[in-house]
């Protein structure tokens, strides 16, 4: 298959420094592997209440400004609801999915009656309540059914990993009722319809790897292989987002985007460069990654 390569930003907010890393890793992977290779964009917007109307069009003219151009026009998730209802459509005449009539005060409840506190990132761990029926409730949402056992995968950088997504996390939601597309069916979609064959993203996304790779394998599709760049830590030591008051990035001038992506590039442990154009930085530090990370042809 063709090489290929995406950067996903959620348009919730411009790019910052920590999100500059992973779409300059993500571009610089693929360029790494010769002319043939693709880098494509995708705004992630599925999650309309929380995007910012304007926002991934501000999102593009940052990446332009910093030389990193996709290959292709970029994609839109809102354009793609049809590719997700299809996956669960699937998903569910497998019996892959399953309607949930869970609220959050019920999960904890049924977590208290069963002597369990486990909590992952703030989320309690689903216990499964509705997996055999909704006992006359309304569904609130649909939710994977998650297969016991370890799913294992190899990060280009972090190595080995595995997680027992039945005990750590528990079956998830691919859509609410009422609500936006989950990112984790989402994502697991647009990669495969648009061949992507290696993902590179913030480690922070991590985690979500290995229930993305059970819904691969419950669709019948590929897993690309992933790679997790280092996070960029803000002054208190948590990651660096909009969240907690990430700058938004400069790039209203080329000196102010060739000081931005230097930044970057030194998160990715890539040399400085004395370059003074963004094209002969970028040329730079695409034979600096293939020695860093050895990307496939």
């Amino acid at each position: 298959m063709r090489p290929t390569g995406r950067f996903a930003p959620s348009p919730t907010g411009p790019l910052h420094a920590g999100s500059l890393v992973a779409a300059l890793a993500s571009w610089l992977d693929v360029r790494a592997r010769g002319p043939q290779a693709k880098w494509l964009v995708r705004i992630e917007d599925a999650d309309t209440e929380r995007c910012l109307p304007g926002m991934g069009d501000t999102i593009l003219q940052q990446l332009a400004a910093c030389g990193l151009v996709p290959d292709a026009p970029p994609v839109w998730q809102t354009q793609r609801v049809a590719l997700y209802q299809e996956a669960l459509d699937k998903l569910q005449s497998h019996g892959h999915a399953y309607p949930c009539a869970c609220s959050r005060k019920d999960i904890e409840h049924a977590l208290k009656r069963l002597g369990l506190t486990h909590e992952r990132h703030g989320e309690r761990v689903y216990p499964g309540t509705c997996r055999n029926g909704l006992h006359g409730k309304p569904a609130r949402a649909w939710r994977f059914r998650v297969p016991t056992g370890d799913v294992r995968w190899a990060d280009r950088r972090l190595g080995e990993q595995h997680q027992d997504v039945a005990t750590e996390v528990g079956d998830f939601i691919l859509k609410r009722a009422d609500g936006p597309w989950a990112y984790q069916l989402a994502v697991v979609v647009d990669d495969a319809d648009q061949a992507v064959t290696d993902i590179v993203r913030g480690e922070d996304l991590a985690d979500n790897t290995a229930r993305q790779v059970q819904l691969q394998r419950a669709l019948g599709l590929p897993t690309p292989s992933y790679l997790h760049t280092p996070l960029v830590l803000a002054a208190d030591g948590q990651k660096l987002s909009k969240q907690n008051g990430a700058e938004p990035l400069d790039t209203g001038t080329p000196g102010a985007a060739l000081a931005a992506l230097n930044a970057a590039a030194f998160a990715l442990g890539l040399p400085a460069s004395n370059a003074v154009t963004i094209s002969e930085a970028l040329a730079a530090w695409v034979p600096a990654w293939r020695d860093l990370y050895n990307p496939a042809p």
